[in-house]
């Protein structure tokens, strides 16, 4: 990589972002599908090369013995920001960082951050926003790891919790919200929108402006983050509706082929700021292959999405028709004038292609059901190429206590389905002889 001199350093430094960026064209915001073909990233720093390298070092040379302070004092916080240039794989890479700059681009965010799954974005992030004693106030339902890690990882460190219905109305957040104040210093409200696996929304609008009159001229302010895996980045853009953080596992439509696992936070850089200490301190961050591999898989994310959801809207249209369907969570079928039909008017660009089918029955119509797929596979996870289905009372979310799974309507008749790339009708066909399974 070719360097650059700076007097600040005591010499040279790596640079490893093209200057200038191209972001605009006669006056026009590129579009991040044309920025993910090789936004921040310069060939010429490469040898040429039209692809990023990877970059399979655990170590990086500095240019001084200058530099090398400078870039330590990012890494250890003592300086904002991270490091001004490479240090070691544990905090950054040329890979990551490409990746990072392409994923804030989706949302127009500040600041990214990439981990090494989606469950250690969302614990880095907690580890470093909450602190013995604090209170976080939460949706429901939350993927079950997400809970697990809440109620019984942090609960154990003196952390509580208190949390509301995923389609809450703002007197319901509010009371809520009211009601973790008076337990402790409410650190984070985190939010999953839509809910996994229920498809409910929540109001972003309403809990943001729940927060800001409630803390309104406080000083320790908390922020909202939001995992938004099931519509992001393509048909929901959470930052323009309140939240501060937008989480997402990167393991699913980011990645989107089903063999890489990885983890996104973006958002304000000042919130990032101390989330990107604590990766650097527990070594979170995403691997230089992975990171690689998502590099390739932005650059047709836009396509991949949009096909996925185009298909969801021909098989949910077909199977809500079906003897066997009790009825269908997906979010283009929400009755006009409804409190879901609002937020998703608000908040969403498309319904997605991911939905929960309720059949008619219970666990062992579900079971035949799904041991009947030929072309859909029976796998948890969603947001792939291929179309997955799977039992989420029993599986996914097996470790919810069964008294929650009933009061977040997570049945033994619910059946995930994430529908992929495939041909609709073949799709289609495999559903009608998978239902006739059912006696």
């Amino acid at each position: 990589m070719s360097n650059i001199e700076d007097p600040a350093l005591g010499g040279t430094t790596p640079r490893r972002r093209p200057k200038p960026e191209i972001l605009e064209l006669d006056g026009r915001r590129l579009r991040p599908s044309t920025l993910m073909m090789g936004h921040g990233y310069d060939p010429m720093l490469s040898e040429g090369a039209l692809k990023p390298p990877i970059f399979l070092t655990s170590t990086f040379v500095f240019e001084s013995a200058a530099a090398g302070k400078r870039h330590f004092e990012g890494v250890t916080g003592k300086r904002p920001g991270g490091a001004d240039g490479l240090v070691y794989s544990r905090f950054n890479g040329p890979d990551q960082e490409i990746l990072e700059d392409r994923l804030g681009i989706w949302e127009d965010a500040e600041d990214a951050l990439s981990f090494s799954s989606g469950m250690a974005a969302i614990a880095t992030l907690l580890l470093a926003t909450v602190r013995p004693g604090d209170v976080i106030v939460h949706s429901a339902p939350l993927y079950a790891a997400t809970e697990t890690l809440i109620g019984r990882i942090l609960g154990k460190f003196g952390v509580s919790w208190l949390d509301f219905p995923a389609g809450a109305t703002p007197e319901e957040i509010s009371a809520v919200i009211e009601a973790a104040r008076a337990k402790g210093r409410v650190s984070l409200i985190y939010l999953e929108s839509p809910a996994n696996p229920t498809n409910a929304l929540v109001d972003v609008e309403a809990v943001r402006d729940v927060r800001d009159r409630l803390f309104a001229g406080e000083e320790d302010v908390p922020p909202i983050a939001i995992d938004n895996t099931f519509l992001g980045p393509l048909w929901s853009k959470p930052l323009r509706h309140g939240a501060d953080l937008v989480v997402y596992s990167l393991t699913k439509y980011a990645g989107g082929h089903s063999d890489l696992v990885a983890g996104g936070v973006v958002g304000a850089k000042k919130l990032l700021d101390p989330v990107r200490a604590m990766r650097n301190t527990i070594g979170t961050i995403t691997d230089p292959n992975t990171a690689w591999m998502l590099l390739r898989s932005l650059e047709t994310l836009e396509l991949r999405m949009t096909r996925a959801g185009e298909n969801a809207a021909r098989v949910c249209e077909w199977l809500r028709a079906q003897p066997q369907v009790e009825r269908v969570g997906y979010l283009g079928f929400h009755e006009d004038g409804s409190r879901q039909a609002d937020i998703f008017r608000r908040h969403c660009t498309g319904a997605g292609s991911t939905f929960s089918l309720y059949l008619k029955g219970g666990e062992t119509e579900a079971f035949a059901f799904l041991d009947a797929l030929k072309i859909a596979k029976l796998a948890v996870s969603l947001g792939g190429t291929e179309t997955l289905a799977s039992h989420p009372a029993g599986m996914t979310h097996l470790s919810v206590s069964d008294e929650r799974k009933r009061a977040l309507d997570i049945g033994d008749n619910l059946v995930r389905i994430s529908i992929g790339i495939e041909d609709p009708d073949d799709l289609i066909a495999d559903f009608a002889q998978a239902l006739r399974h059912i006696v």
